[in-house]
């Protein structure tokens, strides 16, 4: 389940998934639980689920093949060392704060739009 410490839910799913895929317990070419069963394991939303994989997509963890799953991509023996989580961990703190706030704004002007230009009657 996801802790609420702060961080949030979708990077601690990450670091969850990573840790299984270093000691091994997702080995390379294993295929991921179903987003269903995440979101169950988890007690979180599908898109959180997502983007949590997302993440794992982007650094190379994880490839995804349609229509089969998301499976654990073998790591280079360059890539296993530790990258500098602290660096890592804070620009995606601060892209999801960013999408936070872009969503909130959104929001806003979607309120704003609709109280402005009212469909006539």
């Amino acid at each position: 389940m996801v802790e609420k410490t702060g961080r949030p839910a979708y990077l601690q799913i990450v670091d969850e998934l990573r840790d299984q895929i270093r000691s091994g317990a997702l080995p390379t070419g294993t295929a991921l639980p179903s987003i269903a069963q995440l979101c169950e394991r988890f007690d979180v939303s599908a898109s959180v689920v997502k983007s949590a994989i997302s993440v794992l997509r982007t650094e190379g963890t994880v490839i995804g093949q349609q229509g089969k799953g998301v499976f654990v991509r073998e790591v280079p023996a360059a890539a296993t060392e530790p990258e500098p989580s602290g660096v890592s961990a804070e620009v995606l703190d601060q892209l999801a704060q960013m999408r936070q706030s872009l969503k909130e704004l959104g929001d806003r002007l979607a309120a704003l739009e609709s109280a402005v230009f009212q469909a006539p009657k």
